[in-house]
């Protein structure tokens, strides 16, 4: 078994700071919220880290294609999901964002099966960014020198679950279309997204 490379181990401290936060918010007075965010934002920081990591050492692996997008879901997930705990998000918005979450990794696991790495693309990583800067104030919550960031957080989380909706239906059209291309024996289109 090949060792863990740098980019996949801080996706897997990423992964690994969740139940972190998720425990801070359990506690949601001023001090725990930041430092549950302070967290947050280094977790989040640590996608565009490894990633760039990746890349330049060429060091970019079908695990951490897998692991990376992955860790985002966990994460962003997690927090989420306290946050409607907490009553500091709508469900609605969550729920959606969740179900597409599951939908979108159920299909890569089937595309993984079929030998395609579906990695994330850029409109997914945009959507990814965005969750990440709508989650920040939300799970600051507490106004800061007389500034409460919260309602900026939960329009920015409104426009996350468009772009969400938007890269699901895009992930699903281009698993339709490795899908129709391997039912047809077309072998080439398992590699769209190697």
């Amino acid at each position: 078994m090949r060792k863990l490379n740098l980019p996949t181990w801080l996706t897997l401290g990423r992964i690994g700071l969740t139940p972190v936060i998720v425990l801070l918010l359990h506690f949601p007075n001023k001090g725990f919220c930041l430092f549950a965010a302070m967290l947050y934002a280094l977790a989040a920081l640590s996608d565009y880290i490894d990633g760039r990591l990746a890349r330049s050492y060429g060091q970019v692996t079908r695990v951490g294609k897998f692991l990376d997008p992955l860790a985002d879901k966990v994460l962003n997930c997690s927090t989420m999901i306290m946050l409607v705990f907490l009553g500091w998000a709508p469900a609605w918005v969550v729920i959606v964002i969740v179900a597409r979450e599951i939908a979108i990794t159920g299909l890569r696991a089937i595309a993984a099966d079929e030998g395609c790495v579906m990695a994330a693309e850029r409109l997914g990583k945009f959507k990814t960014v965005l969750q990440s800067v709508a989650l920040v104030p939300l799970v600051l919550h507490h106004p800061w020198f007389g500034i409460n960031l919260a309602p900026l957080g939960l329009w920015l989380l409104y426009a996350a679950l468009i772009l969400t909706i938007y890269s699901g239906l895009k992930y699903t059209y281009d698993f339709y279309v490795f899908w129709a291309g391997r039912q047809a024996g077309d072998t080439s289109v398992g590699d769209a997204h190697g």
